[in-house]
This record gives C-alpha cells, structure tokens and sequence, in this order.
C-alpha cells in the first residue's frame, strides 16, 4: 500500500527527510519524509497526515480519511450553502490542497472560487473564495467552505 510522499511528490512506503516547521497552535508532521530511490521493498507506511491538530482543541477531519480539516476555533459560519447540502466557512484549514480558481454565480453573487480537496483521500471538499466581486462578500476573500457531508466531529465535542 503505497502513499504519495509530499516531500518529493513520489509513491512510495518509506521515507528519511525531517519533518517542516512548526506553526503557532499546529504540529506539522510529514506525510513521508523524502524517499529513497534506491533497490528493494518499501517499508510499509503508517497513517500520517501533513498537519496534527492540537488533541486539546475540538476539530473538524475528513469523514473519508479522518485528516484533520480545521479547528472549531477557526469556524466562522454555519449558515452556508454547498454544491450538495450545508456547509461550513472556515477562517483557515489545514491537509487542504487548492485547485485553480474560476469564476462561479454562486447564492451571493459572482465570485472567483478554487476547489479544495483532502491532500490524503483527495476527496473534493468544498471550495476558496478568491475574489468576491461585491463590496458585500468581499469577507469571504481567503477564506473556505468545507460542505458538511465530508466532515466529521473530532477531540471533545461531548
């Protein structure tokens, strides 16, 4: 069972490079550090996301792959709308990747939006707002929907 390594964008199983930075309130992991390109089998590859959310925050993870999406601190509305069914707009994410933006009609108005997608499962999730045409939107610039049905509640929601 092979993973994509994000170190140097290859298949493989195992990997050596260290792990990125760490950002205030995230613990960056690698996926896969880098990859040996040499002979032989692959070791066999633990579930590893590239960000961790603090376990002392409640988060949002993937309903397919249960990365870590978002933290609740970073929720800003639940009042939205997705291509299929509710969704929520987040401040920030994390183990998020962007495709290219496009203008889209959307409820609001006319808006340059990127898809975003799980950088584990690559389950499309929702999408970026990269422009909003009206003065009226123009909060949304940078920020992300994610549509309910791929998340799930993570870390101390009881």
């Amino acid at each position: 069972n092979l993973l994509r390594c994000f170190t140097c964008d290859r298949l493989c199983g195992g990997c050596t490079a260290p792990a990125p930075p760490a950002r205030q309130g995230i613990v960056l992991q690698p996926v896969m550090p880098s990859c040996d390109p040499g002979p032989g089998p692959a070791c066999l590859p633990a579930k590893t996301f590239r960000s961790y959310l603090p376990r002392c925050h409640r988060t949002y993870s993937c309903v397919h792959c249960r990365a870590h999406l978002a933290k609740h601190d970073e929720l800003i509305s639940k009042s939205f709308q997705g291509s299929h069914g509710r969704a929520y707009l987040f401040n920030s994410v994390v183990n998020v990747g962007c495709g290219p933006a496009e203008q889209r009609l959307l409820l609001t108005g006319l808006h340059s939006v990127a898809d975003i997608f799980c950088e584990s499962c690559k389950t499309t999730l929702g999408w970026k707002y990269e422009q909003a045409f009206e003065t009226s939107q123009k909060y949304k610039e940078g920020k992300y929907i994610i549509e309910m049905s791929h998340m799930v509640k993570d870390n101390g929601w009881d």
